[in-house]
């Protein structure tokens, strides 16, 4: 199993969970998250001030996945979560050594 970490922009939330849906994860966890990568922030205006944005709003979209999946997991995540612009995000693969679901108390790929 592994666990995917996505950093994806808020306006992409929707797409990348039916996409997400549609491979049979429809299951995740996302947190807010600020950042910035390469382009360390970007510049806004207001009422013709100049603000610098350091960190940029983003989403942090967790899901485990079976080793088989991974591929079309993240390809699905790629597709719906790419505009070709700098902050697009990060994706982050993570090796999962068990899983538990707490209700049932089922492990490892059952627990998935």
């Amino acid at each position: 199993m592994k666990k995917i970490e996505a950093i994806i922009r808020p306006e992409k939330l929707d797409a990348v969970r039916k996409s997400l849906e549609e491979v049979g994860y429809p299951g995740i966890t996302l947190t807010d998250a600020r950042g910035h990568g390469r382009q360390k922030g970007l510049v806004q205006w207001w009422r013709g001030q100049e603000y610098k944005v350091e960190f940029v709003p983003k989403l942090k979209l967790e899901v485990v996945v079976l080793d088989e999946d991974i591929g079309r997991t993240i390809d699905a995540i790629i597709r719906t979560a790419r505009t070709d612009e700098a902050g697009d995000g990060k994706i982050f693969i993570i090796p999962v050594d068990d899983a538990i679901r707490i209700r049932t108390g089922d492990s490892g790929e059952n627990a998935v």
